[in-house]
Parts: C-alpha cells; structure tokens; sequence
C-alpha cells in the first residue's frame, strides 16, 4: 500500500478526489495529467481499494472509498501512522 501513496500523482489524485466526486476530465485538468497517465493513476487506485467509480450518463466518476490517514512526526515522540478505513459496503 505505501508503493500507491509514493506517487506524488496518486497524492494528488487523492487529494482532489477529497474534496468531491469528480469525472476524468476534471481530474486530468486539476492534477495537470494527460489522459493516459491519469487512467493509469486511476486504475492502480482503483485496484487496491481506496477508490471506486461510478457511471452518469457518458461519464465515468470517481470517489474516495473511505477514510485514509497519514501522520509523520518528528523525534522526540516520532510516529508513522498509516490508516485506511474502507466500509465494507464499498470494497
């Protein structure tokens, strides 16, 4: 799972995805990707869960699946917490 969120596109991905449902054009125009690229993000996102899509009309959405937490703090109480808290309904 740390290989999928090493992708600074991926993050970004994410990160827009975070604010609402959006649909491939929007992501390739946000996230500055060409289309081939952003598919590919999409899809290895998709694979593992932290996304899924949906269809309306001709397009072809996508979300955030759950919940997903990333915290890094420095020493002296240094932590590295990595959570994903996907429903089961969504999986």
């Amino acid at each position: 799972m740390y290989e999928v969120i090493a992708s600074k596109n991926r993050l970004e991905i994410l990160k827009t995805l975070s604010r609402r449902d959006r649909y491939v054009s929007e992501i390739m125009e946000i996230c500055r990707m060409d289309g081939k690229n952003a598919k590919y993000h999409l899809n290895v996102l998709e694979e593992t869960g932290l996304i899924n899509s949906y269809a309306r009309g001709r397009r072809k959405y996508y979300r955030l699946s759950g919940e997903i937490h990333l915290e890094i703090s420095p020493p002296p109480g240094g932590r590295f917490l990595f959570y994903v808290s996907i429903p089961s309904d969504k999986k």
